[in-house]
């Protein structure tokens, strides 16, 4: 694996977040500039999204990248 390698980069803690913000996934969707059905990927762990992506989430959020790949809060 290199430090290239996207399948690696998953977002625990996106969920939460965008639900203690009383915000849905078209709302962040919309927000961040994906399609509803992205987000849904990403949030379950099937997609793996970009480092773009990932920045775009947490402007969006007004989180910084790294709270989205922190541990998940139930953990």
């Amino acid at each position: 694996m290199t430090e290239y390698d996207t399948d690696v980069v998953k977002l625990p803690r996106l969920r939460a977040i965008r639900e203690r913000q009383a915000l849905n996934q078209r709302e962040l969707a919309q927000k961040a500039g994906l399609t509803p059905a992205s987000l849904s990927r990403i949030e379950a762990g099937i997609q793996d999204p970009y480092t773009s992506t990932i920045r775009k989430l947490a402007t969006a959020l007004g989180v910084k990248p790294a709270d989205l790949m922190g541990p998940a809060e139930d953990e």
